[in-house]
């Protein structure tokens, strides 16, 4: 590891070297700020927009507007954004649900899916292969997609959907960006139009210029306590596509004969409006931070993704530490300078929905808000921590000086 005799001057040092870096985060930044605003502009929003509805919540216009808002945004034809989604697992499983029929096939070709999602695609109680609906995988080659063993499926069995995870889980790989998801619809739509490219966008929202949607994906999910949220909105998710897709959840997502024609939330939807207009600001935050500690970690001697001089695709950065020891108690330092439960000695626990251990460090004022600085890892070799969020880059300056005072105290 190498030596450090002043870490205010090593974090200076190293924030010089990003200055290129930054500048292209606030390019996109400011792009995709003047993007939303404009749509705000062009949907009229105003103060009555904030207002709650209760019951049935028929002429719920601010919820409609909200609709509307968030299909612009993300350059989709038709969305629903809901605090009664509870998750970005929960929005994923809504989407594929409300889409899929039985005996359809889905062929993920991005590699296995989150831990969280394991359950909802087979064995678990009311799975997807409870309704004769396969999905299979096949693995990323290298940071591309394999599009000879991808060719090979397509043609072998008839697949409904081709499904796409951006973001990396915990999978030692980048995120996949805007360009990879463009070629990829053009190949699959070339061997068959009529095949729904499905996107889980989580993590990945507002990092580029582009969303899915822009560049041929049929349907977009995400979670409102990650990018798009801002931060602020306490609770919900996101699913945005074609008319007739949306219209095909919206029955999963209430009733066929429903829609989304009811729907009401009593407390208002002001947080929800401006955590969208937010996002983009706060989003380059963390990527400035995830560039901050990529850069900050190479230097000190560890591997780390995206690399040191590569593009972040999404929000979330891998290190790969030498040993358990070091990977909780650099688990454990990102604990300690939250704002929330800063006091707390964080332990490895068998979390729901995960297939080993995992300590998780969420100090975040909505819970597990992922656009807020945390990090969590699996307790398996090799030993990676997975760092994401950051609502403000002060935030996570603060946090890698911690970090790394804590691993040289640890080299003593």
């Amino acid at each position: 590891m190498k030596k450090i005799d002043d870490i205010n001057k090593f974090i200076e040092d190293t924030e010089n070297k990003l200055q290129s870096q930054y500048k292209k985060a606030d390019e996109i930044s400011q792009y995709n700020q003047e993007r939303v605003l404009e749509i705000f502009k062009n949907n009229r929003i105003s103060l009555d927009h904030f207002s709650g509805s209760t019951g049935y919540g028929y002429g719920d216009r601010a919820r409609d507007t909200l609709y509307k808002l968030c299909a612009d945004i993300f350059y989709s034809e038709d969305a629903i954004i809901s605090p009664h989604i509870m998750s970005g697992t929960h929005s994923i499983g809504m989407a594929l649900y409300g889409v899929l029929r039985p005996h359809d096939r889905v062929l993920s070709v991005s590699g296995k899916p989150y831990d969280t999602l394991l359950e909802v695609l087979k064995g678990g109680d009311g799975s997807l292969e409870d309704y004769y609906i396969s999905f299979d995988t096949i693995d990323l080659d290298g940071e591309q997609f394999d599009y000879n063993n991808i060719k090979i499926e397509m043609q072998k069995t008839k697949t409904k959907m081709i499904y796409v995870q951006r973001s990396r889980g915990y999978a030692w790989r980048n995120a996949i960006s805007i360009n990879e998801i463009k070629k990829l619809v053009e190949f699959v739509k070339e061997i068959d139009e009529e095949i729904i490219v499905f996107v889980d966008n989580c993590y990945t929202e507002f990092v580029d210029k582009l969303e899915p949607s822009a560049v041929g994906a049929d349907v977009v999910c995400g979670s409102l306590i990650k990018n798009p949220g801002a931060g602020i909105v306490p609770t919900g998710g996101y699913i945005a596509g074609t008319k007739k897709l949306i219209k095909k959840i919206a029955g999963r997502f209430t009733m066929p004969s429903i829609g989304t024609e009811i729907g009401s939330y009593e407390m208002g939807y002001r947080l929800f409006y401006q955590g969208l207009f937010l996002a983009p600001h706060m989003v380059c935050q963390s990527v400035k931070g995830s560039l901050l500690f990529g850069e900050i970690f190479h230097t000190l001697g560890y591997e780390t993704l995206p690399k040191s001089n590569e593009k972040c695709e999404d929000i979330t950065r891998c290190i790969k530490f030498h040993t358990e020891k070091e990977l909780v108690s650099f688990i454990q330092s990102i604990q300690s300078v939250s704002p929330i439960d800063s006091h707390l000695t964080l332990e490895p626990w068998e979390m729901p929905g995960y297939q080993s251990k995992v300590i998780m460090a969420a100090g975040c004022f909505v819970q597990g808000g992922s656009l807020e600085l945390s990090a969590d890892a699996p307790i398996l070799e090799p030993y990676i921590a997975y760092i994401q969020g950051g609502l403000t880059y002060e935030h996570c300056k603060y946090a890698a000086k911690t970090c790394v005072k804590t691993l040289l105290e640890m080299k003593k």
